[in-house]
């Protein structure tokens, strides 16, 4: 990871949260603790070596606990941390326009190239 400089808020935020699967995961684990394989279920177009990677990067940043259970075979669970609940209201924020302003964004992202 590139080491930050710049003294501007949202550059260092989006560091931290941006990319296209974070929000997703941190929206995921707001309704509480859940399980890789879960996860990976809920969002089928993400790889297993991406959620992983992005589950590591959320968890160096103090946004997510990872808690191994002592069985066979093994039981990793996700939640958020105090510091993650604090992203509750912008998670929220994000979802809501996503859902009010979904026609737009389709036609956005068919103007992008990506539907």
């Amino acid at each position: 990871m590139k080491k930050i400089t710049t003294t501007c808020p949202v550059e260092r935020s989006l560091d931290i949260i941006g990319g296209k699967w974070k929000l997703c995961i941190l929206s995921k684990l707001q309704v509480g603790p859940i399980r890789f394989g879960a996860l990976k279920r809920e969002m089928p177009d993400i790889t297993q070596k991406m959620l992983t990677q992005q589950l590591r990067d959320l968890e160096t940043a103090g946004l997510i606990h990872r808690k191994v259970y002592a069985e066979v075979p093994p039981k990793v669970e996700y939640s958020l941390t105090d510091f993650g609940h604090t992203l509750r209201p912008m998670v929220d924020f994000v979802s809501g326009w996503g859902i009010k302003n979904s026609e737009q964004i389709n036609q956005a992202l068919g103007a992008l190239g990506r539907v």
